[in-house]
């Protein structure tokens, strides 16, 4: 990352954020706070118009058009955090497979091209651990298609070091919440199945990737952005019913749950993986989390809940 503090020799942006959504505005928001020019890379009007309204540079383009990437700035650091819309695994590697590669060869062979890139991953390449801990060491053991995509893209980005000059960091995110995304229903309403819930707010999701990025961390390593806290479902549901004042909900067990509803292959395979997993290794690199566990960064929806 440049000293953003000598701009002798200016690039048009410092950092990049492909697939600038939910987490990649706020981390936009975070880098501009602190100095950077950061622009945000979407490619629906709407989409673009979120970018610039958090006064972020809107740039259309979309990862699986290879073309299109030919309009993409010049940066110091290229985020990839775009995301496949909850689609199939086709499209998932479309997104995460071939559109990083696809930017990784677009930024690659430029002339003034990036050092540094950073892969937005997810905990569900771990798989199932019968609720035990992972950590970065873990072998990953992805049990469906689309965390066995995400593990493809993972050492993608990895490699991209010795491919691309691009010092690849994996930062691994744990279930995203916050603003838009408490999904309070869910836990209040019932029934809520046994197991263990790994989370991180948006907040620190970003500031975490922005901490790794502004005090050049993590070259070419993972880092698995979660919470101090993994919580079971059973314990968070009855905490969040008692601060919201209403009555706990039904629980289920994983076999109870099985045996009562007909439900897809991913959402099978989701209440099938239990874990909990450490963020020594982002702890141990300096990170101050601003909501350290769910009581912190439920606060604003209880607050805001009116049964």
């Amino acid at each position: 990352m440049i000293d953003v503090s000598d701009r002798t020799t200016p690039r048009p942006v410092d950092v990049i954020v492909v697939g600038c959504g939910y987490v990649g505005i706020e981390l936009g928001r975070t880098l501009r706070e602190a100095g950077y020019d950061v622009a945000g890379v979407r490619r629906s009007d709407d989409g673009l118009a979120t970018v610039s309204a958090a006064g972020l540079e809107p740039v259309r383009a979309d990862v699986t058009e290879p073309d299109s990437l030919k309009a993409l700035p010049d940066a110091d650091a290229i985020v990839f955090a775009a995301s496949s819309g909850g689609r199939g695994a086709e499209a998932a590697r479309r997104v995460y497979v071939d559109g990083l590669e696809a930017t990784i060869r677009e930024y690659g062979g430029r002339d003034s091209s990036p050092d540094r890139l950073v892969y937005t991953s997810s905990t569900g390449v771990y798989g199932d651990h019968d609720g035990e801990w992972v950590d970065e060491t873990t072998p990953l053991e992805p049990e469906s298609e689309r965390g066995r995509i995400l593990e493809e893209a993972e050492r993608i980005a990895l490699e991209a070091t010795v491919e691309r000059g691009l010092d690849g960091t994996v930062a691994r995110f744990a279930g995203l919440y916050g603003p838009g995304r408490y999904r309070l229903e869910r836990y209040l309403d019932g029934p809520v199945t046994e197991g263990y819930l790994n989370m991180v707010h948006r907040d620190d999701a970003a500031g975490a990737v922005a901490f790794l990025l502004a005090e050049d961390l993590a070259r070419g390593d993972v880092v698995t952005v979660v919470d101090d806290e993994p919580v079971d479902r059973w314990t968070f549901a009855d905490w969040l019913a008692g601060e919201c004042g209403v009555d706990p909900p039904e629980k289920h067990t994983v076999e109870e749950r099985l045996a009562r509803e007909s439900l897809s292959d991913s959402r099978r395979r989701r209440i099938l993986s239990d874990k909990r997993c450490s963020n020594d290794r982002l702890r141990a690199l300096g990170y101050e989390f601003e909501y350290p566990t769910f009581r912190e960064g439920y606060r604003a929806a209880v607050a805001a809940y009116h049964p």
